[in-house]
């Protein structure tokens, strides 16, 4: 990586902020390019807020030292409040090197109801959070964001910042329909609201250090045999302030055409835990979970793979493609694997069969215990 910023994206960088004061946002940061120098912890704990089930039935479990704690029958204080599972992903992150903690939180589920009602029944301390990272721009990974800031903003620090992958998180989002050439809306991440709840938004396409312990890994290389599987398209432009500026892209992705969604913003959250290696989050995994991997390690310097957790995007994967994917996992050497999410039964299954050592499968209110 270069140690400037290269004038591509010095033009990039203008022309986003050039859009941002006519949109009337101006809370932006761009990435500073450089090299980074990856923080290490002792230990990194994570708590799942949100995922598609939970089994109250789990026993904890130890696994090449990762400590699983199962979140029990997840009732509240009142019996009737259960915790609640949907289609997303969130994950409140603390981790400590000696007495020094950070709190992120990574990802916000698909609904603020959800959101809230877990962080609750957990009694997990939204007060701590230092820095909050969106992984991508999918509505089942930023939808709780808002109403989380509308219940919690007066209570965080107030520099608050979300470290996002790219300018793109903004897009305006498509599901294909079933009927060729129609889709149905997706949204899109609103910055409006987020300059309304003054927080400032921090776009890594390079790695980021983020609160002095994480780093993201910038936008990831497709290297591996791996595919981006069939899911949503995109759109860009920005009317009336809501979008993303398409000015940094090519003739063929200008405003106004509804494309292929290539995932270029996505980004994964990592931590280097002391004695034992990486830890990297792919909250979806959209790129590939090995190039996410692999470019975690490229950008760190640190071969050692500790644990690959999060959602994998291998639910729609064919049977054979699936085999081939977890080849390519296995030959990473993690400690664990700890797939959530989007990663899909028959994922669990086949890493399970090549891998029986090595997996961990959480639920929602699950914790995650990674130490020196």
């Amino acid at each position: 990586m270069a140690g400037t910023i290269d004038r591509r994206g010095f033009l990039r960088g203008s022309a986003l902020f050039a859009a941002g004061a006519a949109a009337g946002f101006s809370c932006i940061e761009i990435a500073n390019a450089a090299p980074i120098a990856v923080p290490t912890v002792d230990r990194l704990s994570l708590r799942v807020l949100i995922d598609s089930a939970h089994d109250q039935f789990l026993k904890p479990a130890t696994v090449q030292g990762v400590l699983h704690q199962p979140p029990g029958n997840g009732r509240g204080a009142d019996y009737r409040k259960v915790l609640h599972n949907q289609w997303g992903l969130s994950l409140f992150a603390e981790s400590w090197r000696a007495e020094e903690a950070r709190t992120i939180l990574l990802d916000f589920g698909y609904s603020p109801e959800a959101l809230l009602n877990n962080i609750e029944i957990l009694k997990v301390d939204p007060t701590k959070i230092d820095a909050l990272i969106v992984s991508h721009g999918h509505h089942d990974h930023y939808g709780g964001l808002t109403g989380f800031l509308d219940k919690y903003r007066s209570a965080l620090a107030p520099d608050l910042k979300l470290y996002a992958g790219g300018e793109d998180n903004f897009c305006h989002r498509h599901s294909p329909s079933g009927v060729p050439g129609q889709f149905t809306d997706f949204g899109q991440l609103d910055r409006r609201e987020l300059t309304a709840q003054k927080i400032s938004t921090v776009l890594c396409e390079t790695p980021t250090v983020v609160a002095g312990h994480a780093f993201t890994t910038g936008q990831i290389k497709r290297a591996s045999i791996e595919r981006i599987l069939p899911n949503t398209f995109v759109e860009r432009g920005i009317t009336d302030g809501l979008g993303c500026d398409a000015t940094q892209y090519s003739p063929a992705e200008l405003q106004g055409k509804i494309i292929p969604d290539e995932h270029v913003h996505e980004h994964a959250t990592c931590f280097n835990v002391k004695g034992k290696g990486l830890v990297v989050i792919s909250s979806c995994g959209h790129v590939g979970i090995v190039n996410s991997v692999r470019q975690a390690q490229e950008v760190s310097g640190i071969e050692r793979v500790h644990a690959i957790v999060g959602g994998f995007h291998l639910g729609p994967a064919p049977k054979e493609y699936l085999t081939q994917v977890v080849a390519e996992i296995k030959k990473l050497q993690p400690d664990v694997v700890v797939p959530m999410h989007c990663s899909g039964l028959n994922f669990a299954l086949e890493a399970q069969a090549q891998m029986p050592e090595n997996v961990i499968v959480p639920t929602t209110g699950s914790r995650l215990v990674f130490s020196a």
